[in-house]
């Protein structure tokens, strides 16, 4: 546990550095290309600083905001259970301050975590999830997302969503000027570079989102571990995912931007062909049938 702790920190230290240096390096490149005398550089180096910086520290209210997830307390009409519940797991869990609760009305079954650390974390129930499972099942959900926060996971995984769809919107920003903008060569556009800018600038969004999917792969089977050690009932979680993603509702709230948060991806059936290969969660039935063997 404390190795995936570290690990995680380190990783986000290494993710937000590589970010920062990466934007400055297409920066650099467009600007050799375009010959503007160092301007989109510094333009860029900003862009890049601007998101790190804000990635990190209002990512979790971004993302709430985006899923219209309302806070709920022990005061709210359907606060007081389901706080009370999460707040015995994250206990039994060993974390420091529970996180903060939040309800989406979405009749969809579904639940993510979020927050730069454990001290300011939140997790975000469907409606659809708090109708629809059982004591044993909802526990084995909050479980995995306790263990989320405790292992740091939601400081990677959000900082990766961010820092990644940043990358993808320069890129394509830079791609199209390079293409339809031309290099103006008279003032010192480098015309040999523009190839290795067009490269860079197509490849980068593929990097990022291949990295972005293996991160939340490798992260959901071993969050599922832990709440099956944390619930001592691997089966509890096991159906909870059973039933999620047996049920047709679609999760009106959910986008591109917070995919990998949720537990089960919801946008998993609107993905076609090759984006199957990108999906950002392990299958389903893997995931079920490693618990069931728990």
């Amino acid at each position: 546990m404390f190795d995936q702790v570290a690990s995680n920190k380190l990783k986000s230290t290494m993710l937000m550095t590589g970010f920062v240096l990466f934007v400055i390096l297409l920066g650099f490149v467009f600007d050799e290309i375009s010959g503007a005398g160092g301007a989109l550089s510094f333009c860029f180096f900003f862009i890049a600083l601007f998101s790190a910086v804000g990635s990190y520290w209002y990512s979790d209210r971004i993302v709430l905001g985006m899923s219209r997830a309302r806070q709920v307390t022990k005061d709210s009409p359907q606060g007081a259970q389901i706080v009370n519940h999460i707040e015995g797991l994250a206990i039994a869990s060993g974390l420091p301050v529970p996180p903060s609760v939040y309800v989406i009305e979405d009749p969809a079954p579904n639940a993510f975590a979020t927050g730069r650390d454990p001290q300011h974390a939140a997790i975000a129930l469907t409606t659809g999830l708090l109708e629809k499972m059982g004591r044993y099942e909802l526990e084995g959900v909050i479980a995995h997302e306790l263990s989320h926060i405790i292992n740091y996971d939601t400081r990677l995984q959000m900082l990766t969503a961010v820092l990644a769809g940043t990358v993808a919107y320069v890129s394509e920003w830079m791609a199209r000027s390079i293409i339809w903008g031309g290099i103006d060569e008279d003032r010192g556009g480098n015309a040999g570079l523009a190839a290795v800018g067009l490269v860079l600038a197509l490849l980068a969004p593929v990097a990022a989102l291949v990295m972005r999917m293996a991160i939340s792969r490798k992260r959901e089977y071993l969050a599922d571990a832990n709440a099956a050690v944390l619930t001592r009932y691997p089966d509890g979680l096991a159906e909870a995912l059973r039933k999620i993603a047996a049920d047709p509702a679609p999760l009106r709230v959910a986008n591109r931007a917070t995919e990998p948060l949720w537990i089960y991806n919801p946008l998993k059936d609107r993905r076609k062909g090759l984006d199957r290969l990108f999906d950002t969660h392990p299958p389903i039935e893997e995931r079920i049938r490693r618990l069931e063997a728990m």
